[in-house]
């Protein structure tokens, strides 16, 4: 794993960690990882997040649609939902989906010193099913169509 690298995921694992206390979860998952990417001013990164429209106000508002959608699914009517209370602690743990991200993120180098900060996204991006992918598809995002270009960036 290059340096760079090593301090960018480190950087994101704050931010992921500060997101998920935000929220309220004992964990960090995807859905954090994500909102830190976004909040992450990394150039390739940024501009493919950028492209689809999606800034970290925009997936924080997808965020909060599919959470919506998904109890009114349940049937559970809800206005405006209040925020989460914020967790007291700071979760250091990494949960399921936040795994997965990692797994898959890196899984897509024959070696760990050629990952890049797309590397991290594309693991996002590849989770099938859970919140994230709901909150993309909500949001109107062609997950497979940005999982695609994400791909080409980090091939070159």
């Amino acid at each position: 794993m290059s340096h760079e690298f090593g301090m960018y995921i480190h950087s994101v694992m704050e931010r992921a960690a500060h997101e998920a206390q935000e929220a309220g979860s004992a964990t960090i998952e995807a859905e954090h990882l994500l909102l830190a990417i976004a909040a992450e001013h990394e150039s390739t990164t940024q501009r493919l997040l950028d492209e689809a429209g999606l800034d970290h106000p925009a997936i924080s508002d997808a965020l909060e649609q599919e959470l919506k959608h998904s109890l009114s699914t349940a049937g559970v009517t809800v206005g405006d939902l209040p925020r989460p209370s914020r967790s007291p602690k700071r979760p250091s743990r990494i949960g399921a989906t936040g795994k997965l991200v990692l797994d898959r993120g890196m899984a897509t180098v024959a070696s760990k010193k050629d990952l890049r900060p797309a590397h991290l996204l594309l693991g996002v991006l590849q989770l099938n099913v859970g919140t994230v992918p709901r909150a993309l598809a909500l949001a109107g995002v062609d997950q497979a169509d940005l999982a695609e270009r994400v791909r080409q960036v980090v091939s070159r």
